[in-house]
């Protein structure tokens, strides 16, 4: 398809940067310098403004990366008194609104925006707007590859790779993909995305967000102004209260209504991604596995059909994708057994997806899974897992932090007596423990799945030094069988 066909298929965008209330000359303060605050000083020194910048870190590492014309730096603590000053100020996704300098910024109306705001009146092309508890990641890659691979040539960013506002330096962009996190969206309005989509929620981030409503109400600011919508149909609360005329696409794990996405599963069980009563492929022809990641395909070619990319292209593309390091990512098979990361699993929900996608393939086959879980908890309730351990979970090894009380929250859940409980303390634990319970012939465990549904900031750097540490782990095994 050649670039001009594909950019006749995408509704362009018809909004320029609005900033008429706002002179060359207001000051604009800049809260947290990390990825997205430089990248706000940046653009906004490039535009003309007065910038000033200010960090809780005494020694910001980008700190000597701002441009020269930001000449007031205030580090050490936000500065409330600078913030007073400010005719706007552009707020970083890890600083909460309720940080005092902050809250009395507001309390005095003094517009508080994100960088996605800053973004989204600038930007002059399609919105692929994307966010969800779980998968946003894995979806938002995958509607980018699918539009590059199409002739398109996209920008994709957000809370993942490239902050948004550097994507504007590409004059020749058609088309923009974001992740977006509930940290950006909370101060976003009127996002105005081509189409937009919450692709599914749990509970996450209510030390910031207070509860769940507040956390699904800045989750919804993503459908603010949106032409078109992609909903899940297995989650209510993904589902934006909009007017009946806005153009809508539905997912789920049944066979679709007419038009709709969906899995239609023959007599002899085989699984297709569908569309109505159409059969599109076929689910073995796909590298990523598990129901979770067809959920993920069907949200993915949802979104590319709403941004106007052709459906054969989109298709070639799924069938090529391996989906994102430590993400339900497959590692190797070892004597037999499967090892899969899904280290960034760093919540219940979406160590839940996990279990249950990756137990829908084995189940068929009386092969149950080995879970590891475990890490600093954040205080979230752990017997919520239960039923999913419960029907695919032969084993569960813990290690971390929090791993006691965890085990005492499955416990207290009516955690089945056939499911094997070891603490372990840590991965090399774990691993140990994992040589002991394959070598018995009574062993139903087909595939080992890190997902903790914990950070991972007790043991390691981060989700993704946990994730390679496994790996390691997993390749010092004897008999590796890596695809």
């Amino acid at each position: 398809m050649t670039r001009l066909a594909a950019t006749e298929l995408l509704i362009h965008k018809d909004n320029a940067l609005q900033n008429s209330d706002l002179q060359n000359n207001d000051l604009q303060v800049v809260v947290g310098l990390g990825q997205s605050g430089l990248s706000v000083a940046q653009y906004l020194t490039e535009q003309g403004y007065r910038v000033a910048v200010t960090d809780n870190q005494s020694a910001p590492t980008l700190a000597d990366k701002l441009p020269t014309a930001v000449e007031i730096r205030r580090f050490g603590a936000i500065d409330g008194d600078l913030l007073q000053q400010a005719a706007r100020i552009i707020i970083s996704p890890g600083i909460s609104l309720d940080t005092e300098a902050v809250a009395a910024s507001r309390q005095a109306n003094i517009p508080v925006v994100s960088d996605i705001q800053l973004f989204c009146e600038a930007c002059t092309v399609p919105i692929v707007a994307i966010t969800g508890s779980n998968a946003k990641s894995t979806v938002t890659t995958l509607v980018g590859q699918m539009a590059a691979d199409a002739g398109v040539n996209v920008g994709v960013g957000g809370n993942i790779g490239i902050p948004a506002l550097n994507l504007l330096k590409n004059p020749d962009m058609q088309l923009a993909v974001l992740e977006l996190s509930s940290f950006q969206l909370e101060t976003v309005t009127n996002l105005g995305a081509q189409v937009a989509t919450v692709l599914n929620m749990s509970p996450d981030h209510l030390d910031r967000h207070g509860d769940m409503l507040g956390y699904h109400q800045a989750k919804h600011r993503i459908f603010q102004g949106a032409k078109s919508v992609v909903i899940n149909r297995e989650d209510a609360l993904t589902h934006p209260l909009l007017a009946d005329n806005v153009p809508r696409l539905s997912t789920g794990i049944h066979a679709p209504a007419n038009g709709q996405y969906g899995l239609i599963i023959d007599s002899d069980g085989q699984t297709y991604l569908a569309r109505g009563t159409e059969r599109l492929l076929s689910a073995d022809k796909l590298i990523i596995k598990g129901r979770h990641n067809l959920l993920n395909a069907q949200s993915a070619l949802a979104l590319g059909e709403l941004a106007g990319l052709p459906l054969d292209s989109m298709l070639t593309t799924l069938q090529q994708f391996a989906g994102l390091d430590h993400r339900c990512q497959y590692v190797a098979t070892v004597a037999g057994i499967d090892y899969f990361n899904d280290s960034k699993g760093t919540n219940i929900g979406s160590t839940m997806a996990a279990i249950e996608g990756l137990g829908a393939v084995y189940a068929p086959k009386d092969g149950k899974l080995l879970l590891i879980l475990g890490g600093e908890g954040k205080g979230q309730q752990f017997g919520e897992l239960t039923p999913f351990i419960n029907q695919y979970v032969s084993q569960v090894l813990f290690i971390g932090q929090d791993s006691l009380q965890i085990e005492q929250d499955l416990r207290a859940a009516k955690l089945s007596d056939d499911v094997t409980l070891h603490q372990c303390q840590t991965l090399e634990g774990a691993f140990a423990t994992i040589q002991q319970v394959t070598a018995s012939s009574l062993s139903q465990v087909q595939a080992v799945l890190l997902s903790p549904a914990c950070a991972s900031f007790d043991q390691f750097s981060g989700y993704a030094a946990r994730g390679e540490y496994f790996s390691q782990l997993v390749a010092e095994l004897d008999t590796v069988i890596v695809s």
